[in-house]
């Protein structure tokens, strides 16, 4: 492609006792005249941890070292100083997350790229799944996937397939297996990668997955070696626990459409999976709260038919009462065990749906914490499903791990109803409950998570530990749960020489595998212990975490792998994101009329945006020697434009004056979506709102200095702003006549007169006088607030405020707000073109975010190519303040103050 031939790559997996190791390495050849860049692209699992990267070219090897977080962005902001930075990892999918590096090579040069990670795959419905991502985007002469398997207790089945797999290549599929190993080959021809016989185009675009399952002759599987265990325990043949199961469901009105439909869809599918000695119930909550009965009821066929036209009759309406919805819930479960109206041997869960923000009743989500720990008291698991971008993941998995569950993302894409589906049949058949793994205190240290509330039916629990005494080579384990029928309990006992039997094939083993699947998990599991904990704790667990990750090489989201790259020492960084975070779409260089240079001030660049965007209309003013991202955001009375900046000689802006107040680019439609929110002036508006940074913005509207007669809709502005970041306690309060900034309890305040530098831990402050502010925060930011004034005497109009934001994508994606909900891309159908009121304005029915809106199409007024003439771009109108494409209705945004 463009010169840059990929003649080889390889996959190459070693599974020992489920611990994954992987290596992808991908070689690649500069067929052209002249230098290229080459792009070493893949997706690895969200799961995974990468543990090694170089590059070698021309035989001279660019290792990746990994770092402290901290040290690695004090390299990174070095590299930016120079003009040079590159973000390497994203989250890119459902179960992914992207790694990409490029670098130039010379004419007739080669390179060589290798990328290693390692993760403990899950065991799932009986059986453990390995993910492999597929995409080469080129034909590739020497392509190879070779998956090795080693489990001591044996291989009963493997599996593989492609979602890519046509007739042809069915068969270039291999695997065997035989006692405790297995092997799977996958090496297709360059003709059988063809999507056609005579196409340059690869076949090879999807997930290859590789499932297997082990012999289990006993309960549970203990391996000792080199002064570390760990233990599987999976028992098979136990008689199923009855369940008694609460749906607490969020009815609100952002749930209407296609969510609501395909939430009923999945709760129909599974009541039919409910066995007649299971107990349920459903609690709906908006505004106000409903329950389809008092009490759990029995799972009888007459109980499920009725709860079957319950569900079909559900509806949306009104805002979101989370608290009381969830609290409703835990009432009634409680009360069916205090009552005795459950089995004693029975296992009880809440399951809870919900797409949107806490607005009605107890709105704080810290509250709605302590008060949802206080109720449920460890008595069982609460499991939060977030649908949609616009949730509080942060929120929602907080509360989830905190009450011995775990929450999950369900994307609203057409099989959301599966994805429900699937999440509760993972859930659906309890084994065991209260299951304890104890192991002697004085011979072990360092223990994972040995104690789980429930064991469901296909899954395994897995415990790992270090012996105090290296040299110790046996250990002895009880194991204690709670079975439908009785008590289980038993012991287990195993020695470093049984191990030893067990893996006479030392070929398959890589390293001290064990001690590497002891670091992993107890990492995941700090990690995770991170998100509820707070204070001395939270510090404690991250220093943990941080020495074992740094020890082992393992990128996790408090290290980062800096990546020099032979073009002047350039430097990259490699971080590990997490649920809901896209933090690394970055910048390579950004150059205007001339190459950035070195030691240029984020204001004098900022500034040359401005400034080139006025003064060169029409033209996209921003290149990119590589991938270019930027996304701005401008609020100015009564308009918001938003434009995106994508690789060279791409430009998608647009500017909206007098109404709507907001307009929405769909660039992969060229099109766009305008619409108002009618509101008078005083009312504040949260525009931007990311829980995971603590950044908000919100903006108060002012009106004109006297009512418009003629006007059924008076215009508004946005007259002050207030831009809050909770993690650096900052507040920066913005009018047409002054500029406070609260630090703690310091506050200065200063005028547009004033020209301001002021730098301080995470924050940089730029006041150009009379023009604009540049405010550059820790996450990475950046606003600029443009001050826009009018003629003194103008018998109507006031002094106003633009608000640009710059590296939106340093914001997480839980962003929401009314301007934060759409950083998100979005994408729409029109249906049904029909003549509207007026002849110039037909109508139309919009498909978006699974709801059907009445549109219609008109013109706004364009001032950004010619400040003095205008334009007319077209979009499609949504009435009524944005119902149904924006989250929730308009006024779940406005707010009582600017903080």
């Amino acid at each position: 492609v463009n010169g840059i031939e990929i003649y080889s790559m390889k996959i190459d997996s070693k599974v020992t006792s489920r611990f994954a190791h992987n290596v992808i390495t991908s070689r690649a050849v500069n067929r052209g005249n002249v230098s290229k860049e080459v792009f070493f692209d893949v997706e690895l699992p969200k799961t995974a941890f990468i543990t090694n990267f170089s590059m070698t070219i021309d035989g001279v090897t660019y290792p990746g070292t990994i770092k402290e977080k901290e040290a690695a962005k004090q390299q990174y902001e070095k590299a930016v100083s120079r003009g040079q930075t590159a973000g390497l990892v994203k989250a890119s999918g459902r179960k992914t997350e992207k790694f990409t590096v490029s670098v130039n090579i010379k004419a007739a040069s080669k390179v060589t790229f290798e990328l290693t990670y390692e993760e403990l795959l899950k065991r799932q419905f009986g059986k453990y799944e390995m993910f492999i991502k597929v995409k080469p985007k080129q034909l590739v002469k020497d392509f190879e996937i070779e998956v090795d398997i080693f489990e001591p207790q044996g291989i009963t089945e493997l599996e593989a397939e492609g979602s890519f797999i046509t007739n042809e290549l069915k068969n270039t599929i291999k695997k065997t297996f035989s006692g405790k190993k297995g092997h799977i080959s996958f090496k297709p021809t360059i003709d059988q990668q063809r999507t056609c016989a005579n196409c340059s185009q690869s076949v090879l675009d999807g997930d290859f997955t590789v499932k297997y399952d082990v012999k289990r002759t006993t309960a549970d599987n203990l391996q000792i070696v080199n002064g570390y265990f760990v233990h599987f325990f999976a028992p098979t043949n136990l008689p199923q626990l009855s369940k008694n199961v609460i749906f607490v469901l969020d009815t609100s009105g952002s749930m209407h459409g296609r969510a609501m439909e395909q939430t009923k869809e999945a709760l129909l599918k599974i009541l039919d999976d409910l066995k007649e000695d299971d107990f349920f119930n459903f609690i709906l909550f908006e505004s106000e709260i409903s329950t389809w009965k008092e009490t759990l009821i029995k799972a009888t066929p007459e109980n499920l038919d009725e709860a079957r036209k319950f569900v079909q009759h559900i509806s949306t309406r009104g805002m979101t009462n989370l608290h009381g919805g969830l609290m409703r819930g835990i009432d009634i479960l409680n009360a069916a065990h205090e009552e005795n109206l459950v089995p004693k041997r029975s296992a009880s869960i809440i399951i809870m749906l919900t797409d949107g923000h806490p607005n009605v009743g107890i709105s704080s989500t810290q509250e709605i914490e302590r008060v949802v720990k206080k109720a449920i008291d460890g008595r069982y698991p609460l499991y939060n499903l977030g649908f949609g971008s616009g949730v509080d993941y942060g929120f929602l998995e907080k509360m989830a791990l905190e009450n011995k569950g775990l929450a999950r993302r369900i994307y609203p894409d057409s099989d959301a109803a599966l994805q429900l589906q699937g999440f509760y049949d993972e859930v659906s058949n309890p084994m065991l409950i209260d299951v304890e793994l104890n192991y002697p205190e004085n011979e072990i240290s360092e223990l994972t998570t040995n104690s789980f509330k429930h064991f469901y039916d296909g899954s395994e629990i897995v415990v790992a530990g270090r012996f105090v005494d290296s040299n110790q080579n046996h250990l002895t384990v009880d194991v204690r749960g709670e079975g439908a029928d009785n008590a289980l309990s038993y012991t287990t006992q195993q020695d470093a020489e049984q191990t030893a039997q067990a893996f006479q094939e030392q070929q398959y083993i890589f390293g001290d595998y064990i001690e590497r699947l002891w670091a992993y998990l107890t990492i995941e599991q700090l990690l995770e212990k991170r998100i509820t904990a707070t204070g001395e704790e939270k510090e404690n667990l991250t220093a943990e975490a941080l020495a074992l990750s740094l020890k082992y090489k393992f990128v996790t989201p408090l290290t980062s792998m800096v990546v020099t790259k032979p073009e002047e020492d350039e430097e990259g960084i490699a971080d590990k994101p997490t649920e809901g975070i896209d933090i690394f779409t970055i910048v390579l260089y950004l150059i205007f009329d001339v190459p950035l240079k070195k030691g240029f001030h984020v204001g004098t660049v900022l500034n040359m945006y401005l400034k080139n965007l006025r003064s060169k209309p029409g033209k996209c003013v921003v290149y990119a020697k590589s991938l270019f991202i930027v996304k701005l955001i401008s609020i100015k009375p009564s308009f918001i434009t938003k434009s995106y900046g994508q690789k060279k000689h791409q430009c998608f802006a647009f500017t909206v004056d007098g109404d709507p107040h907001f307009i929405i680019s769909v660039p992969r439609k060229k099109d766009a979506i305008c619409f108002n929110i009618n509101e008078n002036p005083g009312t504040i508006l949260n525009l931007i709102n990311d829980p995971v940074t603590g950044i908000t913005v919100n903006g108060e509207l002012i009106g004109d200095k006297r009512t418009n007669s003629d006007a059924k809709i008076q215009n508004s502005y946005f007259g002050k702003l207030g831009i809050a970041n909770k993690q650096l306690d900052l507040k920066l309060t913005v009018t047409p006549e002054k500029i406070t900034i609260q630090n703690g309890d310091e506050k200065t305040g200063f005028t547009w007169l004033d020209s301001v530098t002021l730098q301080q831990a995470g924050l940089t402050l730029i006041i150009n006088r009379k023009k604009n502010l540049v405010l550059s925060m820790g996450s990475g930011t950046s606003f600029i607030v443009v001050l826009h004034q009018v003629w003194k005497g103008h018998p109507l109009h006031q002094d106003f405020l633009g608000l640009y934001t710059l590296k939106s994508d340093k914001l997480s994606e839980q962003t929401h707000g009314l301007l934060g909900q759409f950083f998100q891309p979005i994408d729409f159908t029109i249906l049904e073109i029909h003549p509207g009121s007026d002849p110039k304005k037909p109508d139309a029915t919009m498909i978006i975010r699974n709801n059907e809106l009445r549109v219609t199409r008109g013109w706004q007024k364009d001032y950004r190519r010619d400040p003095k003439h205008r334009i007319d771009i077209p979009c499609w109108f949504v009435h009524d303040n944005g119902a149904g494409l924006i989250d929730g209705v308009h006024t779940d945004y406005i707010v009582s103050s600017l903080f």
